[in-house]
């Protein structure tokens, strides 16, 4: 095998208690459909040929030094606790130190069947792959830490969905796969010896200045923040904000049923199976604070002064929500070209959206047009938005410069549900024509790109995506 991957696995060589050892199913006719190469050389990945690549990133052969493995955790799935989860379509291939010095893992989703899968049949269909590929990078270039993709592969085998489907295989990388279920898992079972190593294990990987379980909760909370203000910023929901798909390192993880708005609501929910609305729009800050504090309770189990530590964690949980407003204002001020702070910015944010979420405006091109008539129309009533104008005009007037920081701080280009959509039923129908070209689009985010202005477009009455689904 021509394919190199400098591999250096450190959580192979942690407790057999943590994760399970296997390989991938093999499959019956890969084929390489996408292969991230700027990615693959911050990697250090030497790539050899392309029936190399097909076949390693489907499962079929492994590179030297890989030790596949799929990771043991639980979570809270809606609120509800399910004391076994686990990697039940995916497999850590493992682990290398980029050139900035990062170690990374590299995950095979959708590789087959593993102790963890339930009912499932540990596959992924090329929908979600796609879906995920696309997203993921998006997110990369506008700025927000993220997994990435490195190679999406067609398997040439059939999956059983809504009906049968291309199977398919996502190559994706990540700071690491430590969720806020992987400590979860081993403070349920009573088991403190595997949750201290765990523990030391994930300050030594991402937090090395952390001063103990309480210093990591710190370091998760001030993280979590950060990433949860970035999806505000950009309209980004994710759908299913469960424990398990929490990262602790502070990376967006798990693109199931995603989408970014197009109208700007707060309540907007896409996500098929949120019938409640939990992980609404506007919930999300709600629910990173709630799921810290399932991970602040399970660190506290390994503490020898409970009472104490109940007391710091709770301190520590309960500063999130200014810490989480404090990051929001920044972004959304920087949105609106602000950059110094003053005391009427919250209430002149506040107004614009919702003035915004009355008018159904959408929401990225909405602030990508500050102060054009493009924003105006926006508006079903435009006088709404230029009675709010004349405010921020006089607001901004104060700070010359600021039709440069909306450009830098607004995106031209998201990934819009319409648009995946149809990319995905292009996939189906034989053609990634489109799939190539929303990965290079997106890819500068920020730039106008004349040509490509269709892109920018909201859904048409009969484009809108209503609802989106996790795939599995």
């Amino acid at each position: 095998m021509t394919l190199t991957i400098p591999f250096d696995n450190s959580y192979a060589r942690l407790p057999d208690a943590f994760y399970t050892r296997l390989r991938p199913e093999p499959v019956r006719a890969p084929r390489l459909i996408a292969f991230n190469e700027d990615l693959a050389r911050l990697l250090r990945i030497d790539p050899g040929e392309l029936s190399d690549m097909a076949e390693a990133f489907a499962g079929n052969a492994l590179p030297e030094g890989a030790e596949p493995l799929a990771q043991l955790y639980s979570g809270h799935q809606f609120g509800q606790y399910n004391p076994q989860l686990g990697d039940g379509r995916a497999l850590l291939l493992g682990e290398v130190v980029d050139r900035d010095g990062t170690r990374r893992d590299i995950q095979l989703k959708g590789s087959g069947r593993t102790p963890y899968s339930r009912m499932g049949d540990g596959r992924a269909w090329l929908g979600p792959v796609l879906r995920e590929y696309v997203v993921s990078e998006a997110m990369h270039a506008l700025g927000i830490l993220t997994t990435r993709a490195l190679a999406a592969v067609e398997t040439g085998e059939t999956v059983l969905r809504e009906g049968p489907m291309p199977g398919a295989v996502l190559t994706r990388v990540a700071a690491s796969h430590l969720r806020v279920g992987t400590f979860q898992v081993f403070a349920a079972r009573g088991d403190i010896a595997s949750l201290k190593r765990l523990t030391a294990y994930a300050i030594a990987r991402h937090y090395p200045d952390a001063d103990g379980p309480m210093g990591l909760l710190r370091a998760v909370r001030d993280a979590q923040a950060r990433l949860i203000a970035q999806w505000m910023a950009v309209g980004f929901i994710h759908g299913v904000m469960n424990t398990d798909n929490c990262a602790i390192s502070g990376e967006t993880i798990d693109y199931g049923p995603c989408a970014f708005m197009d109208s700007y609501h707060p309540n907007t929910v896409y996500s098929s199976i949120d019938r409640t609305g939990r992980y609404a729009y506007s919930n999300q800050p709600d629910i990173a604070v709630w799921n810290l504090a399932q991970f602040a309770t399970a660190l506290i189990q390994q503490m020898d002064d409970r009472e104490a530590a109940v007391e710091e964690a709770t301190e520590i949980v309960h500063a999130m929500p200014d810490l989480l407003q404090a990051e929001w204002l920044a972004r959304f001020r920087a949105k609106l070209g602000l950059r110094d702070a003053q005391d009427g910015d919250q209430a002149l944010i506040a107004d614009l959206l919702i003035r915004m979420a009355a008018n159904r405006a959408d929401f990225t091109n909405t602030f990508r047009a500050l102060g054009t008539d493009a924003a105006r129309d926006q508006f079903i009533d435009p006088a709404a938005y230029e009675s709010w104008a004349e405010g921020w005009a006089a607001r901004t007037a104060q700070e010359p410069g600021a039709s440069g920081r909306i450009r830098a701080a607004n995106p031209a280009f998201i990934p819009r549900n319409h648009r995946i959509e149809q990319m995905i039923d292009a996939a189906l129908d034989g053609d990634e024509a489109p799939f190539h070209r929303l990965c290079a689009v997106l890819a500068r985010p920020y730039d106008d790109q004349p040509e490509h202005a269709d892109l920018t477009r909201p859904p048409k009455e009969d484009e809108i995506v209503a609802a989106t689904f996790c795939g599995t």
